[in-house]
């Protein structure tokens, strides 16, 4: 099984990723963020809802060093894959930090900070279920 059908923490409170196609920027980014223990995994659609990209994902880290060493890998990562440039903001802070990799943008927080802003609940259209809080 690939980690976008399987979730292997299941018992400390991860949400199960999300489908997505093999190969595709979409599918690479929940690989990365599973491979470094990203927590609250969550993929909002936005294809055909809004202009600004097809798939807006959100996950937390444990601290800011964590969120920070999440986001720089990832871009690294998209960035060897060919898939063009990206864009960081929010470091070197890291309560809050954007990676912008055109057709998927990622919101990687610190959990009190998710909890605040609720991204899941703004965004979801009513297909992503809201984000869990107090998961460690």
């Amino acid at each position: 099984m690939t980690p976008a059908q399987s979730n292997p923490h299941e018992d400390d409170g991860v949400r199960a990723m999300p489908e997505a196609e093999p190969g595709s920027l979409h599918a690479l980014v929940l690989e990365q963020l599973d491979d470094d223990q990203a927590q609250d995994i969550v993929s909002v659609a936005l294809e055909g809802k809004s202009s600004i990209a097809d798939h807006m994902v959100i996950a937390s880290g444990r601290s800011t060093r964590q969120v920070a060493a999440i986001a720089q890998k990832l871009a690294e990562r998209i960035k060897q894959a060919g898939h063009g440039p990206v864009r960081l903001e929010g470091l070197p802070a890291a309560d809050w930090v954007l990676v912008d990799a055109g057709d998927v943008v990622i919101h990687l927080f610190r959990p009190e900070v998710r909890s605040f802003y609720n991204l899941e609940r703004m965004w979801a259209f009513g297909d992503a279920p809201p984000a869990a809080s107090g998961t460690a």
